[in-house]
């Protein structure tokens, strides 16, 4: 059977070739494909460190020794961490001592009461007004913050003017300190991506769901705007965007339920009880008695309904 490509070309000759009106060429979508696109592809700068090539030549800077030096046991093999000369290791002859708390550690940012008045003499910090932590930060009393701010009481005798000082923990003598001045400390629970927000200026700096004005008695952290809402509602009231979280670790609610720490959630602290979650203070014996008389008067009143025919 003889070949058809003869055929196939004398059909592709013969076939009529179209053409275009001048007119019609603009609007004509003519596919177009750049085959220097594959030349041109290359990963985004700093997406990937490059490789070490060792032993590859003098030229390349890591030839020969690759980097190693020259003898020694370093050269020829690893060394195990602990390899003490091939004597008996410390951690046998002298043991293990210490630890390192790295789970429950807190990193704070202390800031002392000198300083404080320092800033305030410098008309830097008003102290008509809340100082919280993020008026510490604007006013940069303190530098970078990752867990919160303690308030530490050295130079507690300068302190000239009442302030109402709103952080995560403080010491007793800067409580005594500052409250013998007239002003007020309360501390309050932070985590890092809040103070991040806080910094932001999308997030206040001291209330919350469990923050009650009312309970905790002090009018000068009273907000201008936004005390007669719903709790849920004073986010979006005081205009921010994200909600200040409450603590909901047994150490941490521990902490801001003593009114020793002046924390902001002692008003939750009922008459006669610890701030403890665990402990409960023990009984008196009048405490005790009262108890029991009540305990059989209920049982009393039980027995009675039980017994009735109707």
């Amino acid at each position: 059977m003889p070949p058809r490509i003869p055929m196939l070309l004398a059909q592709a000759v013969s076939r009529p070739s179209t053409t275009i009106a001048s007119f019609l060429i603009p609007f004509v979508h003519l596919q177009t494909r750049s085959a220097s696109i594959l030349s041109s592809l290359s990963d985004t700068p700093g997406a990937y460190n490059k490789k070490i090539r060792r032993g590859r030549g003098a030229s390349s800077g890591k030839g020969k020794t690759s980097g190693r030096g020259q003898k020694g046991q370093k050269a020829r093999g690893k060394v195990p961490k602990q390899f003490n000369g091939g004597q008996t290791k410390e951690g046998v002859t002298h043991g293990k001592f210490g630890f390192k708390n790295t789970v429950h550690q807190v990193d704070l940012q202390e800031v002392n009461l000198d300083k404080i008045q320092t800033w305030i003499s410098q008309s830097r910090l008003d102290p008509s007004r809340p100082i919280t932590l993020k008026e510490l930060c604007r006013a940069k009393v303190i530098g970078q913050v990752k867990d919160g701010v303690k308030l530490l009481a050295r130079g507690a005798t300068e302190l000239t003017q009442p302030i109402h000082v709103v952080v995560s923990r403080a010491s007793q003598s800067a409580i005594q300190a500052v409250e013998a001045a007239g002003g007020s400390v309360t501390t309050r629970f932070y985590t890092e991506r809040a103070i991040k927000r806080i910094k932001q200026g999308v997030m206040h700096p001291y209330i919350s769901l469990r923050w009650d004005p009312t309970a905790i008695g002090n009018t000068n952290l009273i907000p201008d705007k936004g005390f007669g809402m719903a709790p849920e509602e004073r986010v979006t009231g005081l205009g921010y965007q994200y909600r200040l979280p409450d603590p909901t670790s047994r150490k941490e609610l521990e902490y801001y339920r003593d009114v020793k720490n002046r924390g902001y959630l002692s008003h939750m602290v009922q008459e006669g009880q610890g701030a403890s979650l665990f402990w409960k203070p023990p009984m008196s014996e009048e405490d005790l008695a009262k108890l029991k008389r009540k305990n059989t008067n209920s049982a009393d009143a039980r027995r009675k309904e039980e017994n009735k025919l109707w």
